[in-house]
């Protein structure tokens, strides 16, 4: 990973520091239902305000296409924001123009300001260099917390970084040397899991994950299609038939890397989606055709959990079963408390994100248990796939 620089290296007393931060959180009926982001962001904001910046918040807030939509205003986040940090936070109606700077040029050492949101501009999303100078002009350093966005080139992620010093936040720095830890340089041996329904949908996923780790144990119902290719018949379960032979190139190139891929052992079969639907352990050639497999049974579960025995690293993407409805939530429970337990216990460093993969962990009860839970989403793929993301990468000293 290349160097950057984190707010170690800098002296922001006095100074104007814009800090992208990601403050699109889930709102209903005008009501943040999540806070994490805003949890996980104040600590950057508080440091750099009790180090005497003067703190200029922005960030885009879902999807106005360039156009003010009154219910995507970054103005409920005002009050979420001064309530956490618990000092005052001023909000300007643009996040460029008179308005703005007049805004970032009335704050003192210490104050905070939260600006409108930057999608309410089309050149965000096209990385405008007018938007970013626009950015740019109200600030003398720039400090990027939002790695959720970072793997997209928009003017408030890569455009205004490369026209002002740019450091990476606390929450970006956490962020990057966890990933770091558990790809980029890991203890040795590692286990992915990866979960999921398509495996179309996780090509580059896969393809990344089996030239890096030693161990990748597929779940979810890709691995349906992973078994279907192998000539195991998975009745009516969800599976891709088109993707036969991109999986057993996928099973061709793991072994030519010396990764192994672990594929489930039984299943929990069940003849409807449905909470409690009565249901069966089987082995792999045991699918009824009028039935389907909702979850990995028993004998896969003690296999993983032997795996991670001997693991030193653990990145985690996706469930094993169809954890949302019960019983087929039992095997990501499972092995997610296993993984707590071993964390814990100082012999694994975990790393988990993306899509279902959160929500899964919280419903284990161990997203506080694992050495990091990304919260990024779709950056978060993009970094498992292999690929640079153009914030991180504007951060490179």
């Amino acid at each position: 990973m290349p160097a950057f620089r984190t707010l170690d290296d800098l002296d922001p007393r006095g100074k104007r520091v814009l800090l992208r931060a990601d403050l699109n959180l889930p709102v209903k009926d005008g009501k943040i239902t999540d806070m994490t982001r805003i949890e996980r962001l104040c600590p950057t904001i508080a440091e750099l305000a009790g180090k005497g910046a003067r703190v200029i918040v922005c960030s885009h807030f879902d999807r106005p296409k360039g156009k003010r939509v009154p219910e995507m205003s970054l103005k409920p986040m005002q009050e979420a924001l001064a309530k956490t940090l618990g000092k005052p936070v001023a909000f300007a109606d643009d996040c460029i123009g008179p308005e703005a700077e007049a805004a970032a040029n009335a704050l003192k050492d210490g104050e905070v300001l939260l600006l409108e949101n930057t999608r309410y501009h089309a050149g965000e999303e096209k990385n405008d260099p007018a938007l970013a100078q626009g950015l740019a002009k109200l600030a003398d350093v720039f400090v990027n917390d939002a790695f959720s966005a970072a793997h997209r080139a928009h003017a408030s992620t890569e455009g205004v970084a490369r026209l002002r010093p740019a450091y990476a936040g606390r929450l970006m720095q956490q962020e990057l040397e966890a990933l770091d830890a558990a790809l980029g340089n890991p203890q040795r041996p590692v286990v992915a899991i990866v979960g999921g329904a398509k495996v179309s949908t996780k090509l580059d996923l896969l393809g990344n994950l089996s030239s890096k780790v030693d161990v990748l144990v597929i779940g979810g119902a890709m691995a349906n299609t992973f078994l279907a290719a192998q000539g195991h018949s998975v009745g009516k379960s969800l599976q891709e038939a088109d993707m036969h032979d991109t999986a057993r190139e996928i099973l061709a190139t793991a072994k030519k890397n010396g990764c192994e891929i672990v594929l489930p052992l039984d299943l929990v079969v069940a003849g409807a989606f449905a909470a409690n639907a009565p249901n069966k352990v089987v082995g792999l050639d045991g699918v009824p055709a009028d039935m389907m497999a909702l979850d990995v049974g028993p004998a896969t579960i003690a296999d993983v959990n032997k795996r991670l025995a001997t693991a030193k690293t653990l990145v985690w993407n996706g469930p094993f079963g169809a954890f949302e409805i019960a019983p087929f939530d039992a095997a990501t429970v499972a092995v997610a408390k296993e993984v707590a337990r071993l964390t814990e216990a100082g012999q694994l460093r975990s790393v988990g994100g993306g899509g279902d993969t959160v929500s899964a962990l919280r419903h284990a009860g161990v997203a506080d248990r694992m050495s990091y839970v990304s919260s990024a989403g779709g950056a978060f793929l993009e970094w498992l796939e292999g690929k640079t993301l153009p914030g991180v990468a504007a951060l490179a000293q």
